[in-house]
């Protein structure tokens, strides 16, 4: 590499540096670990046999005269994507994983690399063997398109003039495209020099990728004047989607792509959409993303991408009445869940498909507008939303019939699991080895988890409080809540004793009320601050003595899960006697829980257990 450079210095430094020595993006940026352990250059990223020989196959690039260059520059940037010190090992697979098995650029302390001359993966020729994939499947199309580096929102078509209009826009601070795509440009500017696509045409003076306009939340940079914060980035996205609505033509479609799990990232596009002109008309679920990323790992992130499908919205659009809209709006979630469900979606994919077809209702419409003459605005619209979907949800999981009957626990650990499930095809169980199937496993033991603000969309317009039952049924850390394993509240619900206590409380008067059993150690024992840490009601009696909680239908079929679990079978089948005579909901609601567990889950396989001891 010393001689590389030395060439260079010696030949008056004409043109660009053989090493990439652009700077890496400053300490702090979104995604980039590497800065502060002296990785300042791009070319840092790399060891120094590594550069030597991606320079030497730069320059096979340079002399090829049988292969168009563009092709060979980009299988070099894939081989440099395999072969950095950044670069990790894949032991399942036993080979290297290339550099971006994430959207970041974390330090990586053991490195794997591949030899570049062998046929290993990573290597030179495994690269070509890739680009040479994708030229096979795009010369079977019969039409090829043309790339034009512009700005969404200022985009260089004229008026009414595409049959179509597809995005897959950014979601705020998520991802910083700009610099992560330039570890491939400053590979691609060496065997590519002078190429017209490598060059920022918005800033000459900048040698990296275009980011003056780029639509993300970064409030250490500047567009237009203003620093990129979340109000310039939702109006940087609302400008694009309206040029979007003024190219296309007005028999045309337009379709979104969105990945995300959060409601507010939903509310802030469906806002921009609306504001840009459109009508949502529908919404898909679509399988682009792979099942082993690092992301979807133990996580309840979408299984599938959401294609959001949407028309341009006519001009003189009405006003919709408050009223008819919310009365539409039942029918039409239902209608479009239960064609969802049978086509084997599930889950977090279920819930946000079905917001396309519920936002097409209000969409459609210039404004909404009450009796009174108040408009009424997109957040408040996706309240009512959500609210039809989790009782939607219930309604199809618990039946409509009962589901008034149950407590508040109930309907929100039904509700927590049914966002929880993941896609599967209808019918069929999903296909897993086993190790992935005992990581599941592994992460299930801890506790299901799901983002916040997801649980909290859901609990809020049903009236559930969540934390009224953290600690006691949930529990909530850095932003997300988990729904507690049974194991984690036999000392709750037993006491001090156990369920060996319980069990023979039980076995001597199967008859009596469960409740003396449950929650032993919660009559004066706790003080009035703890019991709210703790997510139990405070009701204080005459005394001022605390007395325990209520036990609920959940509460007694947790003690039945535990007493499966310990082993106490006679006292099990008594309490299942006992719920029996109370009424149906115990059973009623220990098979609806059945359904909703992962099917790897311990809970699933009590509550099958504890369904088995019924009897028939």
């Amino acid at each position: 590499m010393r001689r590389l450079l030395e060439d260079w210095e010696a030949g008056g430094k004409q043109g660009l540096c053989p090493i990439p020595d652009e700077p890496l993006p400053p300490i702090g940026t979104l995604g980039f670990r590497v800065q502060r352990y002296g990785m300042l250059e791009w070319g840092d990223l790399f060891t120094a046999r590594q550069k030597v020989a991606l320079v030497e196959l730069g320059a096979l690039v340079d002399d090829s005269k049988a292969i168009p260059r563009e092709l060979l520059a980009i299988a070099l940037d894939r081989t440099a994507d395999g072969s950095a010190s950044i670069s990790s090992w894949l032991a399942s697979g036993e080979e290297v994983k290339h550099v971006f098995a994430r959207q970041a650029l974390p330090i990586v302390w053991d490195f794997g690399e591949s030899n570049y001359l062998a046929e290993a993966s990573r290597s030179w020729a495994s690269a070509i063997k890739s680009v040479a994939k994708v030229l096979e499947c795009q010369f079977a199309t019969p039409s090829f398109g043309q790339v034009q580096c512009a700005d969404a929102t200022g985009h260089p078509l004229p008026d009414s003039v595409a049959d179509a209009w597809f995005t897959d826009p950014p979601y705020y601070d998520a991802v910083p495209y700009a610099d992560l795509s330039d570890f491939f440009l400053v590979w691609l500017k060496r065997t590519l020099p002078a190429h017209p696509l490598l060059r920022d045409p918005f800033d000459s003076d900048n040698p990296l990728s275009p980011k003056t306009g780029e639509a993300v939340q970064d409030e250490t940079k500047q567009g237009g004047g203003r620093p990129k914060n979340r109000e310039w980035f939702e109006d940087t996205m609302a400008k694009a989607f309206t040029e979007g609505r003024r190219v296309l033509r007005e028999d045309g479609v337009g379709s979104v792509v969105f990945a995300h799990k959060t409601t507010e990232g939903w509310e802030a596009l469906l806002s921009g959409m609306i504001r840009g002109g459109w009508t949502i008309t529908g919404s898909w679920p679509i399988a682009t993303e792979m099942t082993s990323r690092l992301r979807a790992r133990d996580s309840a992130a979408l299984a599938t991408s959401i294609h959001l499908i949407c028309r341009p919205r006519p001009h003189d659009a009405p006003v919709g009445d408050w009223a008819s809209v919310l009365q539409e709006l039942p029918a039409r979630v239902a209608a479009w869940m239960k064609r969802l469900q049978e086509e084997g979606i599930r889950g977090a994919d279920l819930v946000f498909a079905c917001v396309g077809p519920a936002l097409e209702v209000f969409s459609r419409h210039r404004a909404v507008e009450t009796a009174e003459g108040r408009e009424v605005g997109l957040p408040e619209y996706l309240e009512r939303v959500w609210q039809v979907v989790g009782r939607t949800a219930l309604e199809q999981v618990l039946g409509s019939a009962h589901m008034g009957m149950l407590e508040e626990d109930a309907r929100l650990t039904a509700l927590f699991l049914w966002a929880h499930q993941s896609t599967e095809v209808a019918g069929r169980e999903p296909a897993k080895n086993p190790k992935e199937e005992q990581a599941a496993a592994k992460a299930a033991a801890q506790g299901l988890s799901l983002p916040y603000d997801v649980v909290r969309r859901f609990s809020q317009p049903m009236g559930i409080g969540l934390d009224r039952w953290t600690g006691r049924v949930i529990g909530q850390a850095k932003g997300m809540v988990r729904l507690l394993p049974v194991r984690e509240r036999a000392d709750e619900l037993f006491g001090r004793d156990g369920a060996a206590a319980a069990a023979e409380w039980i076995e001597r008067d199967p008859q009596a009320d469960l409740q003396p059993a449950l929650f032993p150690d919660w009559e004066t024992t706790q003080t009035p601050s703890a019991r709210r840490r703790r997510g139990a009601r405070s009701i204080l009696d005459p005394d001022d003595a605390l007395q325990g909680p209520d036990a609920t239908t959940l509460d007694r079929i947790h003690a039945g899960m535990l007493l499966q679990a310990s082993g106490h079978a006679n006292a099990l089948r008594k309490l299942i006697a006992a719920e029996q005579d109370r009424g149906p909901g115990f059973l009623r609601l220990a098979n609806a829980l059945s359904a909703l567990y992962p099917r790897w889950s311990r809970e699933k396989r009590l509550l099958d257990a504890m369904i088995l001891a019924v009897p028939r």
